[in-house]
């Protein structure tokens, strides 16, 4: 009995011995496997109150982190926010959610992206058309000169209206828009000093309604062509100029697509571009918060619609392109908003 019970004593610990040996070889190899795998981040984007479909900045910069889950293989997501008090409230969302970068699209966002930066700050966070205090070092400002494609595409206004008569519709009086205002008004008189521009803001980025309103009544008092940067505004002012068989000129990307008879060019501002190169800046461990980044034609984020070509004569085309040419040598500077456009008008 005695020698049995120093046997199975003996086998028991050589087993425990084995088992362990086991258990240590497995514990590795799973440690291994999980250095090697590659953790994947997760992006979670908030729309200003337009929604992610408003055929205009939000969407766009959806369409960039569609292209950042395709080609870095991220998991993206977004937020609507039907009303400002959505703002704060979606951040929270997102942080409860642990997502990796929280983006916010509009200049509405900044206030409560600051203010979100600073409940969070091991939290990143990055924010279109604004620019944050670069103190806040978990914030990535993407900023577009946009008032240079506004530009462009008045030159072409100025070029085609055969009424010397065209019209500016903004969503909301914020900086973001007068850069697309006093953009456009510089390029329509560069081109054309004799022309008349109408110029009233909806008080909206999601009135359709509105947006149409406003365009019928410049349309009734002579316009002819108008530019719209006002996000779901400007559907409905598009649906004006198809019904009235007037031009209108698209913003943020083409939008052609609404009225390819009467979307005459579209200010491109390629917001999918600056969102795509942020959240690959952070897949690549170079995520730089308190820095601004300014997008424009050097890296093909602004411009005019390939569409363009459709509707406007070479003869315009190649106009604008030597203007282009100018933009990108410094030889024009365009303003920004109304003090830098009455210094330059005059």
């Amino acid at each position: 009995m005695k020698l049995k019970k120093i046997v199975s004593l003996a086998m028991s610990v050589v087993l425990s011995i084995s088992l362990l040996i086991g258990c240590s070889g497995k514990n590795k190899d799973d440690s291994d496997n999980a250095s090697n795998e590659k953790a994947i981040l997760k992006i979670g984007m908030i729309t200003d109150v337009a929604g992610v479909n408003d055929q205009s900045f939000n969407q766009s910069a959806w369409e960039g982190l569609q292209k950042a889950k395709e080609e870095l293989g991220v998991e993206v997501t977004y937020l609507e926010s039907k009303q400002d008090s959505d703002y704060a409230t979606n951040i929270e969302t997102f942080v409860d959610e642990d997502v990796d970068l929280i983006l916010g699209v509009g200049a509405k966002l900044a206030s409560a992206i600051e203010e979100g930066a600073g409940l969070y700050p091991n939290q990143k966070f990055a924010i279109v058309d604004e620019e944050l205090p670069s103190d806040i070092k978990n914030v990535k400002s993407i900023l577009f000169n946009s008032q240079e494609a506004a530009y462009l595409v008045g030159l072409i206004a100025g070029k085609m209206t055969k009424t010397n008569n065209v019209g500016f519709i903004g969503g909301m009086e914020i900086p973001v828009i007068d850069t697309f205002k006093y953009g456009y008004m510089a390029g329509v008189k560069n081109a054309n000093s004799n022309v008349q521009i109408q110029d009233q803001f909806a008080n909206s980025f999601t009135d359709q309604a509105k947006g149409k309103a406003i365009a019928n009544q410049m349309y009734g008092q002579g316009a002819d062509i108008i530019f719209i940067a006002g996000g779901d505004v400007g559907t409905g002012a598009i649906e004006a100029a198809k019904e009235k068989n007037k031009y209108a000129i698209g913003v943020d990307r083409d939008q052609s697509d609404l009225a390819p008879k009467n979307v005459l060019t579209s200010a491109i501002k390629r917001v999918d571009v600056g969102v795509y190169e942020t959240v690959k800046n952070l897949v690549d461990g170079n995520f730089e918060g308190g820095t601004t980044t300014v997008y424009g034609l050097d890296q093909d984020a602004i411009g005019i619609a390939p569409t363009t070509k459709n509707l406007v004569p070479k003869d315009i085309l190649d106009y604008v392109n030597e203007e282009i040419e100018k933009l990108k040598k410094g030889d024009i500077k365009v303003p920004k908003d109304k003090s830098e456009y009455n210094a330059i008008m005059k």
